[in-house]
């Protein structure tokens, strides 16, 4: 169904090495059981490979979201900032807010990643025990102009929506579609609650249509679509963007077998409310 998408603005992938060692640990043990094909998230991912992965969709620019460990997040950001150009991308970058002793140092670590022209934002990155950091954060971030990333599950989306509720202004992107733990009946009712929650703190808040194969074990439409169709119909096309999550999502197919999952969901849509969730959405939020 490409011909029913015109572009896409891929808000959400992870270009990275698993021979970085100290930057991703966690690839350096790819797991020899379980569902999917875990070899096809556990292997290098170069700006090469997504395009190819990519092609026939007509993507034209792509956001890199930090997935380097700990405070090495911040110098994934730095370091992908510098060699963007030469290397075709990424047109934006989510770095890291790594766990800090004080809201100062933390603070200083977003203005480290803002001396990188592509950097967009932050989404914390190892030991945070609550997915929303301290109303200090989310001022410095509002202050710089700066997107926040909110990683909640779905037993957690309540309690961040009113955590989140003093907010006044900070774009807030909620990844991968509030990342319910798995696609049961009660996790569904749950999860349908916390987002209502969070579309109810008004137009800052934006969904991040994403992340839903590795819960679900699936790209097809009858897994994802509910979810899907759920958080587009509160949220809106001018508040939710599809996502790859590539190449973690690639566990369980392709790029083409998500996107036509997507291209299905969204093709009772006219073509602007289309554009929005392929492409528009994330041009507003990344500054793209």
């Amino acid at each position: 169904m490409t011909d029913q998408v015109s572009r896409v603005v891929d808000s959400h992938v992870h270009l990275w090495d698993p021979a970085n060692t100290a930057w991703y640990p966690y690839l350096s043990h790819p797991p020899t059981d379980g569902d999917g094909d875990p070899s096809r998230m556990f292997r290098p991912f170069d700006v090469a490979t997504y395009r190819t992965e990519s092609a026939r969709w007509n993507v034209e620019k792509f956001v890199n979201v930090a997935a380097a460990t700990g405070r090495h997040s911040v110098d994934e950001a730095i370091e992908l900032d510098r060699t963007a150009s030469a290397n075709g991308g990424p047109h934006a970058i989510i770095g890291g807010l790594p766990p800090t002793d004080t809201v100062a140092e933390a603070i200083q670590l977003l203005d480290q990643q803002m001396t990188a022209p592509l950097f967009r934002g932050v989404r914390p990155m190892g030991g945070n025990r609550d997915p929303v950091p301290p109303r200090e954060i989310l001022q410095a971030l509002k202050d710089r102009g700066l997107v926040f990333e909110l990683m909640a599950r779905g037993n957690e989306l309540r309690r961040a929506a009113l955590e989140l509720a003093h907010i006044d202004g900070t774009c807030i992107v909620i990844e991968h579609t509030g990342w319910p733990r798995s696609g049961s009946a009660e996790e569904f009712a749950m999860w349908k609650e916390g987002m209502q929650a969070l579309t109810d703190l008004g137009p800052q808040v934006v969904c991040k249509l994403s992340g839903l194969a590795m819960p679900l074990k699936s790209m097809k439409r009858d897994a994802l679509g509910p979810w899907l169709e759920h958080a587009i119909d509160i949220f809106g096309v001018d508040r939710c963007m599809f996502a790859s999550n590539f190449p973690v999502d690639a566990t369980f197919g392709s790029f083409d077998d998500l996107y036509e999952t997507f291209s299905d969901v969204a093709a009772g849509l006219d073509a602007l409310s289309r554009d929005k969730l392929f492409a528009a959405t994330a041009e507003r939020v990344y500054r793209l």
